[in-house]
Protein backbone atom coordinates (compact mmCIF):
# COMPACT_ATOMS: atom_id res chain seq x y z
CA UNK A 1 0.00 0.00 0.00
CA UNK A 2 1.15 3.70 -1.06
CA UNK A 3 0.52 4.74 2.43
CA UNK A 4 2.03 2.11 4.72
CA UNK A 5 5.39 2.05 5.28
CA UNK A 6 7.25 -0.98 6.33
CA UNK A 7 10.19 -0.62 9.46
CA UNK A 8 12.89 -2.88 9.77
CA UNK A 9 13.88 -2.62 13.72
CA UNK A 10 17.91 -3.16 14.04
CA UNK A 11 18.45 -2.29 17.52
CA UNK A 12 19.38 -5.79 18.56
CA UNK A 13 21.97 -5.98 15.74
CA UNK A 14 23.37 -2.76 14.38
CA UNK A 15 22.05 -0.89 17.41
CA UNK A 16 23.63 -3.41 19.99
CA UNK A 17 26.95 -3.98 17.98
CA UNK A 18 28.85 -0.78 19.16
CA UNK A 19 27.37 0.01 22.49
CA UNK A 20 29.67 -0.77 25.52
CA UNK A 21 27.35 -2.34 27.14
CA UNK A 22 27.06 -6.28 26.83
CA UNK A 23 23.72 -7.77 27.39
CA UNK A 24 22.78 -10.95 28.45
CA UNK A 25 21.36 -13.27 26.02
CA UNK A 26 18.37 -13.23 28.11
CA UNK A 27 17.77 -8.92 28.15
CA UNK A 28 18.33 -9.74 24.72
CA UNK A 29 15.80 -11.57 24.39
CA UNK A 30 13.19 -9.57 26.43
CA UNK A 31 13.64 -6.42 24.55
CA UNK A 32 13.01 -8.83 21.37
CA UNK A 33 9.86 -9.14 23.18
CA UNK A 34 9.12 -5.69 23.89
CA UNK A 35 9.37 -4.95 19.93
CA UNK A 36 7.26 -7.62 18.92
CA UNK A 37 4.68 -6.42 21.10
CA UNK A 38 5.30 -2.98 20.06
CA UNK A 39 4.54 -4.32 16.59
CA UNK A 40 8.14 -5.04 15.11
CA UNK A 41 7.46 -7.82 12.94
CA UNK A 42 10.72 -8.12 10.73
CA UNK A 43 13.79 -7.52 12.77
CA UNK A 44 17.60 -7.96 12.45
CA UNK A 45 18.27 -10.18 15.76
CA UNK A 46 22.01 -11.70 14.80
CA UNK A 47 25.21 -10.82 13.17
CA UNK A 48 27.46 -13.82 12.08
CA UNK A 49 31.20 -11.93 12.83
CA UNK A 50 34.01 -13.04 14.35
CA UNK A 51 32.74 -12.36 17.97
CA UNK A 52 36.57 -11.39 18.89
CA UNK A 53 36.03 -8.29 16.61
CA UNK A 54 32.34 -7.87 18.11
CA UNK A 55 31.67 -9.49 21.09
CA UNK A 56 28.05 -7.97 21.28
CA UNK A 57 26.81 -10.40 18.63
CA UNK A 58 28.85 -13.72 20.20
CA UNK A 59 25.75 -14.92 21.47
CA UNK A 60 23.66 -14.86 18.06
CA UNK A 61 22.96 -18.54 17.47
CA UNK A 62 21.60 -18.30 21.43
CA UNK A 63 19.16 -15.36 20.20
CA UNK A 64 18.05 -17.09 17.29
CA UNK A 65 17.62 -20.56 18.97
CA UNK A 66 15.94 -19.34 22.27
CA UNK A 67 13.60 -16.20 19.62
CA UNK A 68 10.10 -16.93 19.90
CA UNK A 69 8.38 -18.70 16.82
CA UNK A 70 5.98 -16.65 15.28
CA UNK A 71 4.34 -16.89 11.83
CA UNK A 72 3.88 -13.04 11.70
CA UNK A 73 7.37 -11.92 12.57
CA UNK A 74 11.19 -12.62 10.40
CA UNK A 75 14.28 -12.66 12.20
CA UNK A 76 17.10 -11.24 10.28
CA UNK A 77 20.49 -12.38 10.89
CA UNK A 78 23.84 -10.08 8.60
CA UNK A 79 26.85 -12.20 7.14
CA UNK A 80 29.78 -10.10 5.96
CA UNK A 81 31.44 -13.30 4.43
CA UNK A 82 30.37 -17.10 3.34
CA UNK A 83 31.24 -18.50 6.86
CA UNK A 84 29.06 -16.05 8.37
CA UNK A 85 26.19 -16.56 5.64
CA UNK A 86 26.20 -20.29 5.79
CA UNK A 87 26.08 -20.05 9.55
CA UNK A 88 22.86 -17.50 9.15
CA UNK A 89 21.64 -20.06 6.94
CA UNK A 90 22.21 -23.20 9.45
CA UNK A 91 20.76 -21.49 12.60
CA UNK A 92 17.33 -20.90 10.69
CA UNK A 93 17.24 -17.04 10.23
CA UNK A 94 14.13 -15.99 8.23
CA UNK A 95 16.34 -13.63 6.04
CA UNK A 96 19.89 -12.93 5.67
CA UNK A 97 20.96 -9.25 5.30
CA UNK A 98 24.26 -9.44 3.17
CA UNK A 99 26.83 -7.03 3.43
CA UNK A 100 28.89 -5.16 0.47
CA UNK A 101 30.74 -1.93 1.30
CA UNK A 102 30.82 0.32 -1.19
CA UNK A 103 34.62 1.28 -0.96
CA UNK A 104 37.62 -0.82 -1.18
CA UNK A 105 39.30 0.83 2.17
CA UNK A 106 36.40 0.77 4.43
CA UNK A 107 35.65 -2.74 2.67
CA UNK A 108 38.65 -4.02 3.90
CA UNK A 109 38.69 -2.52 7.36
CA UNK A 110 35.20 -3.72 8.09
CA UNK A 111 35.35 -7.53 6.46
CA UNK A 112 38.79 -7.58 4.72
CA UNK A 113 37.19 -7.75 1.41
CA UNK A 114 36.71 -5.73 -1.52
CA UNK A 115 33.10 -5.11 -2.98
CA UNK A 116 34.07 -7.07 -5.96
CA UNK A 117 35.21 -10.20 -3.20
CA UNK A 118 32.30 -9.89 -1.42
CA UNK A 119 30.18 -10.19 -4.75
CA UNK A 120 32.12 -12.90 -5.83
CA UNK A 121 30.99 -14.75 -2.21
CA UNK A 122 27.40 -13.35 -3.14
CA UNK A 123 27.27 -15.43 -6.02
CA UNK A 124 28.60 -18.42 -4.36
CA UNK A 125 26.39 -18.80 -1.54
CA UNK A 126 22.90 -17.59 -2.91
CA UNK A 127 22.11 -20.91 -4.66
CA UNK A 128 22.36 -22.22 -1.01
CA UNK A 129 19.87 -19.67 -0.18
CA UNK A 130 17.74 -20.33 -2.76
CA UNK A 131 17.77 -24.22 -2.08
CA UNK A 132 16.56 -23.11 1.53
CA UNK A 133 14.02 -20.50 0.29
CA UNK A 134 15.34 -18.26 2.31
CA UNK A 135 15.24 -14.36 0.89
CA UNK A 136 18.41 -12.39 0.79
CA UNK A 137 19.06 -8.80 0.89
CA UNK A 138 22.14 -6.95 0.31
CA UNK A 139 23.04 -3.64 1.79
CA UNK A 140 25.24 -1.84 0.37
CA UNK A 141 27.22 -0.04 3.42
CA UNK A 142 28.95 3.66 3.18
CA UNK A 143 26.97 3.93 -0.07
CA UNK A 144 26.46 7.87 0.60
CA UNK A 145 30.08 8.25 2.02
CA UNK A 146 33.53 6.74 3.14
CA UNK A 147 34.88 7.03 6.50
CA UNK A 148 38.57 6.83 4.90
CA UNK A 149 37.62 7.84 1.28
CA UNK A 150 35.12 10.30 1.34
CA UNK A 151 32.71 10.65 -1.65
CA UNK A 152 31.71 7.32 -3.13
CA UNK A 153 30.98 8.05 -6.56
CA UNK A 154 27.69 6.66 -7.47
CA UNK A 155 28.67 4.77 -10.17
CA UNK A 156 29.67 2.62 -7.81
CA UNK A 157 27.12 2.11 -5.81
CA UNK A 158 24.77 1.57 -9.06
CA UNK A 159 27.29 -1.07 -10.27
CA UNK A 160 27.10 -2.97 -7.03
CA UNK A 161 23.41 -2.86 -6.63
CA UNK A 162 23.13 -3.74 -10.47
CA UNK A 163 25.35 -7.23 -10.03
CA UNK A 164 23.52 -7.88 -6.74
CA UNK A 165 20.07 -8.06 -8.67
CA UNK A 166 21.91 -9.75 -11.21
CA UNK A 167 22.90 -12.88 -8.68
CA UNK A 168 19.13 -12.83 -7.30
CA UNK A 169 19.03 -10.22 -4.40
CA UNK A 170 15.24 -10.09 -3.12
CA UNK A 171 15.87 -6.51 -1.28
CA UNK A 172 18.63 -3.92 -2.21
CA UNK A 173 19.19 -1.22 0.69
CA UNK A 174 21.66 2.22 0.59
CA UNK A 175 23.41 2.58 3.84
CA UNK A 176 24.38 5.52 5.11
CA UNK A 177 27.13 4.22 7.46
CA UNK A 178 28.21 7.20 8.84
CA UNK A 179 25.80 9.54 8.68
CA UNK A 180 26.69 12.36 5.81
CA UNK A 181 24.13 11.66 3.31
CA UNK A 182 21.64 14.80 2.49
CA UNK A 183 18.00 14.56 1.69
CA UNK A 184 18.91 15.54 -2.56
CA UNK A 185 21.54 13.23 -2.85
CA UNK A 186 19.41 10.54 -1.02
CA UNK A 187 16.86 11.34 -3.33
CA UNK A 188 19.50 10.99 -6.13
CA UNK A 189 20.93 7.50 -4.96
CA UNK A 190 17.66 5.80 -4.87
CA UNK A 191 16.51 7.33 -8.22
CA UNK A 192 19.82 5.93 -9.44
CA UNK A 193 19.87 2.75 -8.23
CA UNK A 194 16.05 1.85 -8.93
CA UNK A 195 16.92 1.54 -12.73
CA UNK A 196 19.31 -1.01 -12.44
CA UNK A 197 17.48 -3.11 -8.92
CA UNK A 198 15.21 -5.09 -11.75
CA UNK A 199 12.47 -7.04 -9.31
CA UNK A 200 14.30 -6.01 -6.30
CA UNK A 201 12.73 -4.05 -3.17
CA UNK A 202 14.73 -0.97 -2.19
CA UNK A 203 15.51 0.14 1.61
CA UNK A 204 16.87 2.31 3.21
CA UNK A 205 19.83 2.20 6.35
CA UNK A 206 19.87 5.77 7.93
CA UNK A 207 22.29 6.93 10.79
CA UNK A 208 21.93 10.23 12.22
CA UNK A 209 25.33 11.37 13.22
CA UNK A 210 24.95 14.97 11.61
CA UNK A 211 21.44 15.00 12.39
CA UNK A 212 20.12 14.69 9.42
CA UNK A 213 18.63 11.15 9.47
CA UNK A 214 14.93 12.53 9.83
CA UNK A 215 14.92 14.38 6.71
CA UNK A 216 17.09 11.76 4.48
CA UNK A 217 14.37 9.06 5.51
CA UNK A 218 11.22 11.49 4.39
CA UNK A 219 13.36 12.07 1.21
CA UNK A 220 13.53 8.42 0.85
CA UNK A 221 9.76 8.13 1.29
CA UNK A 222 9.06 11.27 -0.82
CA UNK A 223 10.87 9.06 -3.19
CA UNK A 224 9.46 5.98 -3.46
CA UNK A 225 10.97 3.72 -1.03
CA UNK A 226 8.59 2.04 1.40
CA UNK A 227 11.07 0.24 3.68
CA UNK A 228 12.89 1.89 5.93
CA UNK A 229 15.81 0.28 9.05
CA UNK A 230 15.51 2.02 12.36
CA UNK A 231 16.80 1.26 15.36
CA UNK A 232 14.69 2.16 18.77
CA UNK A 233 16.23 4.36 21.24
CA UNK A 234 18.44 5.25 18.42
CA UNK A 235 21.29 3.24 19.55
CA UNK A 236 23.93 1.45 17.64
CA UNK A 237 27.06 2.52 14.87
CA UNK A 238 29.79 0.39 13.37
CA UNK A 239 32.98 -0.58 15.25
CA UNK A 240 34.95 -0.09 12.30
CA UNK A 241 33.75 3.50 11.26
CA UNK A 242 35.37 6.64 13.43
CA UNK A 243 33.18 8.60 15.26
CA UNK A 244 29.81 6.70 13.35
CA UNK A 245 26.61 7.31 15.75
CA UNK A 246 23.86 5.79 15.98
CA UNK A 247 20.63 4.87 13.58
CA UNK A 248 17.31 6.74 13.46
CA UNK A 249 15.31 6.20 16.29
CA UNK A 250 12.23 3.57 15.60
CA UNK A 251 10.22 5.69 17.34
CA UNK A 252 10.85 8.92 16.16
CA UNK A 253 10.90 7.91 12.89
CA UNK A 254 7.38 6.66 13.40
CA UNK A 255 6.03 9.67 15.05
CA UNK A 256 6.77 11.52 11.90
CA UNK A 257 5.12 9.06 9.62
CA UNK A 258 1.95 9.28 11.63
CA UNK A 259 1.77 12.84 11.84
CA UNK A 260 2.05 12.59 8.45
CA UNK A 261 -0.47 9.89 8.39
CA UNK A 262 1.63 7.25 7.06
CA UNK A 263 0.99 4.00 8.50
CA UNK A 264 3.63 1.60 10.09
CA UNK A 265 1.49 -0.85 12.21
CA UNK A 266 4.17 0.30 14.94
CA UNK A 267 2.56 1.29 18.32
CA UNK A 268 4.44 4.83 19.33
CA UNK A 269 4.20 4.43 23.28
CA UNK A 270 5.07 0.48 23.08
CA UNK A 271 8.28 1.68 21.51
CA UNK A 272 8.89 5.08 23.54
CA UNK A 273 8.52 2.28 26.78
CA UNK A 274 10.97 -0.29 25.19
CA UNK A 275 13.20 2.89 24.53
CA UNK A 276 13.32 4.02 28.33
CA UNK A 277 13.64 0.53 29.20
CA UNK A 278 16.83 0.36 27.17
CA UNK A 279 18.50 2.71 29.21
CA UNK A 280 18.31 1.09 31.74
CA UNK A 281 19.31 -1.93 30.60
CA UNK A 282 22.22 -0.61 29.01
CA UNK A 283 23.30 1.77 31.80
CA UNK A 284 23.06 4.88 29.79
CA UNK A 285 20.89 7.70 28.25
CA UNK A 286 19.52 6.86 24.42
CA UNK A 287 19.90 9.48 21.85
CA UNK A 288 16.46 9.60 20.65
CA UNK A 289 13.92 12.74 21.16
CA UNK A 290 10.65 11.10 21.80
CA UNK A 291 11.93 9.19 25.13
CA UNK A 292 12.48 12.52 26.03
CA UNK A 293 10.04 14.12 24.47
CA UNK A 294 7.23 11.82 24.64
CA UNK A 295 4.19 11.57 21.85
CA UNK A 296 2.28 14.43 20.96
CA UNK A 297 0.54 15.89 23.95
CA UNK A 298 -3.35 14.92 24.92
CA UNK A 299 -5.68 17.97 24.95
CA UNK A 300 -6.09 19.33 28.27
CA UNK A 301 -9.55 19.71 29.93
Amino acid sequence: MADHIEIVEVALRDGLQNDSSLLSTDRKLEALDRLLEAGCRRLEVASFVNPRRVPQMADSADVMARAPKRDDASYIGLALNARGFNAALNVGCDEINFVVVASDTFGIRNQNATPADSLAVLAEVMPAARTAATPVSVTITAAFGCPFEGEVPLDRVTWIAEESAGLGADEIALGDTIGVADPWDVTRRIEAVRKVAGAARLRIHLHNTRNTALANAYAAVEAGVRVLDASCGGIGGCPFAPRATGNVATEDLVYMLHRAGLETGLDLDRLIETARWLEDALGHDVPSMLSKAGSFPAASG
